[in-house]
């Protein structure tokens, strides 16, 4: 009898009897009421989303039958104030008899997402930006508190919403020492350097990572030096009232971090995991399918989840482009799709992908339709650390990570003789020593020179030179102008370079030349003058000697200084 009067509008009884009574015959109960349309409507819309059975039913009877149980509208009248009503009534049901509200949470998210996809909500999650920072900080002092909270609300205008979230954790841990050690303390302004400061950074080195329980990285020592360095002097520029009256975090405090080469992954392992990745019905298979993208492309993984359906662009003449959006370094790039695998699996990503309304997009004020969205969202970056994770296990490797992936691409690219320019441009990097990390993996050079050095100490010490190893040619012009030698050489403006043709032609020869930043003056047209002059003779003996790609280098420069030449004319 309760039952039916609920379905039928006949009785409101209220969230604490709703939480606790459990449904176990709605869905005979609400054949032939409105409360059964609108539930129907719900599942046939979570279905389209992608949600598994179980899922969409202990969803709808969780959620949205006591949403409409309760407030006696239909379902296409829900508003976000009425999720939070049932939320805050799951949180002080907790508080009130001790029972989680696990289950109704998970719920509670599905919920907001299929309503978002039949448009009846704005939003697909919560509308408020995580928890306000004077919460996050409820371990700090007040006064201490007020001054940090009223720093990370100014950056909000100039920093992007996880920057900022980040500067408030890492500065909570400050604030956290000092109500520890100096709980009088009534102001920034009254820090000292040996009573507050000095012991925060002897503290680091033994503090514990709460989610792993292991001693902080040095990396994440200096993140926290960092953000207290950046907090302290910008109160002090901006002239705020609480600034300390003297510096008190200098250089030498920020801890060192070592200069690792890049951890990319060698071929086999590559292979294996790429194996893995591939096998259908293990895992997560939009998860899988964007590491491969990852992988073709060398996307950093905010990068690869931030990519719109429409991300690939055909270029007449050109083939296929992968645009890519901001990033880590606030550009935007275009990768190129030489490969049809690569197109043929972002068709196979479109097809498997949710589909629904197109998603707040985290940089801009406008929706859009992402590329990786999954149950109604957008796949999360967990989600793909816990496939690779999978797939890494299953190939026998350690812990992985994605940016492995994206090592691995830039190092194939390297390996495979790429210019440092190039590389710089399908890594989005903005500095060339960015990119020259990978160059000093296996730089020829160093190897070259190592043989050289090899072969001479072992014909000094007796020991027959191996007969397959060559000595690496140095100055073996022997007088002859070394325009003419059968080398491969490259005319540079204070000098020239020769490299024995098995070497190939150098990475980095004329890099200052053709980068778009190099200029120059009238005070050095006749240098540059003289190096065209060369770089002609260089590409007519290329030429002579058919070798087609050093001439095509040759004429390059040559175009290149010509347009050098001219702007300095110009002045």
């Amino acid at each position: 009898m309760i039952t039916f009067l609920i379905l039928h509008g006949g009785l409101r009884p209220g969230y604490d009897y709703l939480l606790e009574r459990k449904f176990s015959s709605i869905w005979r109960e609400v054949q032939g009421c409105q409360v059964g349309t609108d539930l129907a409507l719900f599942l046939s819309t979570a279905e389209q989303l992608g949600f598994a059975e179980r899922v969409r039913l202990a969803t709808a009877s969780q959620v949205p039958a006591r949403l409409l149980i309760q407030t006696g509208r239909p379902l296409n009248r829900l508003t976000d104030r009425d999720i939070d009503a049932f939320t805050y009534a799951c949180v002080e049901r907790e508080q009130r008899t001790g029972n989680g509200w696990r289950h109704y949470r998970a719920a509670i998210s599905n919920t907001r997402r299929v309503l978002f996809h039949l448009q009846v909500l704005s939003a697909p999650s919560a509308t408020a930006s995580g928890i306000a920072f004077a919460d996050r900080l409820r371990g700090v002092t007040p006064p201490v508190r007020s001054a940090l909270v009223a720093y990370l609300e100014r950056k909000r205008a100039t920093c992007v919403p996880k920057t900022v979230s980040s500067m408030a954790t890492r500065l909570m841990h400050f604030g956290v020492f000092l109500a520890r050690i100096d709980p009088a303390l009534h102001s920034i302004a009254d820090l000292q350097r040996c009573r507050h400061i000095e012991p925060y950074l002897s503290a680091q080195v033994d503090a514990i990572n709460t989610k792993t329980n292991e001693v902080i990285t040095v990396a994440e020592r200096s993140r926290r030096v960092l953000a207290l360095a950046g907090f302290l002097t910008d109160i002090t520029e901006w002239g705020w009232p609480d600034a300390p009256t003297r510096r008190l975090v200098f250089r030498d405090d920020i801890p060192k971090l070592p200069k690792v080469l890049p951890r990319y992954l060698p071929v086999d392992a590559d292979r294996r995991l790429t194996e893995q990745l591939r096998k259908p019905s293990t895992g997560n298979a939009l998860a899988a399918c964007a590491l491969r993208l990852q992988r073709a492309c060398g996307l950093r993984i905010g990068e690869l989840l931030d990519l719109e359906i429409d991300c690939v662009h055909e270029v007449p003449g050109q083939g296929a482009w992968l645009k890519v959006p901001l990033g880590k370094l606030e550009s935007e790039r275009m990768v190129p799709l030489d490969d049809d695998d690569v197109v043929d699996l972002i068709d196979h990503i479109i097809a498997i992908r949710s589909p629904g309304q197109p998603l707040p997009h985290p940089r801009y004020r406008r929706r859009a339709q992402f590329l990786f969205t999954h149950h109604g969202r957008r796949l999360s970056q967990n989600t793909v650390r816990e496939e690779l994770e999978r797939a890494a296990d299953a190939a026998g490797l350690g812990h992985t990570t994605p940016h492995q992936l994206r090592h691995t691409y830039a190092t194939a690219l390297v390996n495979a003789g790429v210019s440092l320019q190039a590389l710089m441009a399908l890594l989005g990097h903005v500095s060339a020593e960015m990119s020259l990390r990978y160059g000093r993996l296996f730089d020829t050079t160093i190897r070259d020179e190592y043989e050289r050095a090899l072969t001479l100490a072992k014909e000094r010490a007796g020991i027959p030179r191996n007969p397959t190893t060559s000595l690496p040619l140095t100055d073996i012009t022997r007088g002859a102008d070394w325009k003419t030698t059968p080398l491969i050489k490259s005319r540079l403006a204070g000098g020239f370079c020769l490299r024995a043709p098995a070497q190939g032609a150098c990475t980095y020869a004329n890099i200052c030349e053709h980068c778009p930043s190099f200029h120059s003056d009238a005070s050095s047209l006749a240098i540059l003058t003289a190096q065209r002059v060369d770089a002609d003779a260089l590409a007519h003996d290329a030429e002579q000697r058919g070798w087609i790609t050093e001439a095509a280098r040759h004429h390059k420069l040559i175009a290149r200084l010509d347009t050098l030449i001219e702007q300095a004319q110009a002045g």
